[in-house]
């Protein structure tokens, strides 16, 4: 099942982890400092807080999560051939969880990914601690 991932930064984690739970009647599957992931049924959605309380808006990046790595390379592929550029990132830490995963930006510059999750990590990222750019990346 694929789903649509919307990532928030948050100025208070606790306030808005409270708040979408009550709002979409479910609560995070992963809560780490700073950070809350929920999966939600209905509507099916991924929704990612990051507490980054000096951003310059509510918006993270947005991305579609996959059953597969085999799905992500697809989309790689199909994306390629209609001359949208990629970035690939294979087996990062992202989220704390280990993924396969590209990278675009739309034509206003909002940053997207398809990526599939391989596992759980005990750590936000590759360099161990949670940033407030964009999960994982910062080059796309």
């Amino acid at each position: 099942m694929s789903r649509i991932q919307l990532a928030l930064n948050v100025s208070n984690i606790d306030v808005a982890v409270d708040f979408y739970s009550k709002l979409f009647g479910t609560e995070p599957v992963k809560r780490r400092p700073g950070y809350a992931n929920f999966a939600i049924a209905e509507p099916p959605l991924k929704l990612v807080l990051m507490e980054n309380p000096d951003a310059a808006g509510s918006l993270n990046h947005l991305g579609v999560e996959v059953d597969s790595s085999e799905q992500v390379f697809q989309a790689s592929d199909r994306l390629q051939k209609i001359d949208l550029s990629v970035r690939p990132e294979a087996q990062t830490t992202c989220c704390y969880a280990l993924q396969d995963k590209i990278w675009l930006k739309d034509p206003d510059g909002a940053d997207w990914e398809i990526y599939t999750v391989l596992a759980d990590a005990a750590s936000f990222d590759d360099e161990q601690e949670q940033t407030s750019e964009v999960c994982c990346q910062g080059q796309c």
